[in-house]
């Protein structure tokens, strides 16, 4: 069971946010070590997620493979109903 985000724990039923969010807060302190950051900005019910990448993230060269590689990619093995992550401003 992941502790983070309680999936796989049948006595919680997290809404889908809470486990997005939940999956947010654990990629933070990676890029937060880095001079970066993402916030999460909507996680609506047609399960694409909106982040707002602040920091060094923001003007990156490598935001968008920080964006689909790393947080989406994490976004979408810890909560598989995740169909897209973009950024926005």
């Amino acid at each position: 069971m992941c502790e983070h985000c309680g999936c796989g724990d049948k006595k919680t039923e997290n809404t889908f946010e809470q486990q997005v969010q939940a999956v947010i807060d654990a990629i933070r302190p990676n890029l937060q070590s880095h001079g970066g950051d993402v916030e999460l900005v909507a996680a609506a019910n047609d399960k694409i997620v909106k982040v707002r990448l602040q920091g060094a993230c923001s003007g990156c060269p490598g935001a968008r493979m920080t964006l689909k590689m790393g947080i989406e990619r994490l976004l979408k093995e810890k909560v598989p109903q995740v169909k897209e992550v973009i950024a926005v401003d």
